[in-house]
């Protein structure tokens, strides 16, 4: 599935801070779309095969047998999956238990003991700080309310060194003239939340939150942009 439409696809909502039950009842709100098109989202052949893989290949070099991986917004866990025999561990969330269910069946298939799939919202996720080597956040950080304080969360996640990789729609570019139907589409329930900016302030959003930009790369049609951001 193309990053753009996961955009189009995603139901995400801002979290309002409040008791257990209450985040409980947001998240299996925000979950309710991809539930039901988990199947079709898994089923859904990768848009660019090539650009796909170089973005693994580009993410495999900052891994080491000894890393400790987060992958937020993981879907149906096939990037995680393809990560596996590269890393020491990999906690991979999503809000989404259907998706969850077919990643824990491609992980049994595939045989892989590494990889922990936990349903979860990165906005209220809770990780000790300082203990991860790499977070990986493909096709999310536009789907979020705010990327920014996500940003903030995942450096405070990571290791001195480590390494952020994102790999995110931004629409501000080429796609700016999409935003009153995203915005209609929106106010009459028929569309999510998606937030539209450009590479530019994606990149700035980075450094701004204390990250050094290490890679930058805008492949195939333009509309999303990959980055590997370390943290000093």
């Amino acid at each position: 599935m193309s990053e753009y439409d996961r955009c189009i696809f995603d139901t995400c909502i801002c979290i309002e801070r409040g008791n257990t039950s209450d985040q409980r009842e947001i998240m299996s709100n925000k979950a309710r779309f991809w539930d039901r098109i988990a199947t079709k989202y898994f089923q859904q052949p990768i848009n660019d095969e090539a650009a796909y893989e170089r973005k693994l290949e580009l993410t495999r070099e900052k891994l080491s047998k000894d890393s400790n991986v987060l992958e937020f917004g993981c879907g149906t866990g096939g990037t995680a999956l393809k990560h596996a025999r590269f890393v020491k561990h990999i906690l991979a969330t999503d809000i989404s238990e259907n998706m969850l269910e077919i990643a824990d069946r491609q992980k049994a298939e595939n045989g892989v003991e590494n990889v922990t799939f936990q349903q979860a919202d990165f906005d209220t996720l809770t990780a000790p700080q300082v203990s991860f080597d790499v977070v990986l956040g493909m096709s999310i950080l536009h789907l979020l309310s705010d990327r920014r304080p996500a940003i903030a969360k995942v450096r405070e996640m990571l290791k001195p060194g480590g390494y952020f990789i994102t790999s995110t729609a931004c629409l501000g570019n080429k796609l700016w003239f999409m935003a009153p139907l995203l915005w209609g589409g929106r106010l009459i329930g028929r569309l999510p939340l998606v937030r539209i900016f450009t590479y530019g302030q994606l990149v700035d959003s980075l450094r701004d939150g204390g990250f050094e930009i290490e890679h930058e790369w805008v492949p195939g049609s333009g509309n999303s942009v990959f980055v590997i951001a370390r943290k000093p």
